[in-house]
């Protein structure tokens, strides 16, 4: 049996609608790393995708936690639906997140944004060994050094609070203060 199997786990629309106004959704965000052989992080991915409105952004890899499924296998679904299949993504043995992030339709609860719901994500680090072919959403990424993903002009570029993740991700590994 295919772990990453989940056919008939997914809801119709109107049933994730219905969800989305009703309950907080489960999702994971992953930060794309390159690491020296130190594991000390020398580069960050952003994709480019296009939102729902028209507009461009930069963003993190992101998506929801299905129905039966174990947080590992979702974050490793979403790895290889932005990046591709050959990006091997390197999850740590224990799948335990840097933070934890709450997404609501008003922003200014927490600084964290998504129009459409109530979202609770599980926040990872990932390490990315293998060559990125963007798919799915997704237009594009980048590598940029930790000061470049940090800027200003990046962080300008990442809605619904995605910059002061990636933020919080590096300070995570010691790259802020």
């Amino acid at each position: 049996m295919d772990l990453l199997e989940n056919s008939g786990s997914w809801l119709s629309l109107n049933e994730i609608e219905n969800a989305r106004a009703n309950l907080p959704i489960v999702y994971v965000d992953a930060i794309p790393v390159r690491v020296d052989a130190n594991g000390e992080v020398t580069e960050v991915g952003l994709l480019l995708r296009a939102m729902p409105d028209g507009s461009i952004s930069r963003a993190v890899v992101s998506g929801r936690v299905l129905h039966k499924e174990r947080v590992r296998d979702a974050i490793m679904r979403h790895l290889e639906k932005d990046l591709g299949p050959l990006a091997f993504p390197k999850l740590p043995a224990s799948p335990q997140p840097f933070t934890v992030v709450e997404y609501f339709p008003d922003e200014s609860v927490t600084g964290f944004h998504d129009p459409r719901q109530h979202a609770i994500s599980l926040a990872y680090i990932v390490a990315i060994e293998g060559e990125c072919a963007p798919s799915q959403d997704s237009l594009d990424l980048i590598w940029v050094s930790p000061d470049a993903a940090t800027s200003p002009e990046f962080e300008r570029e990442m809605v619904g609070g995605q910059g002061r993740l990636v933020r919080m991700a590096l300070a995570h590994c010691g790259l802020l203060p």
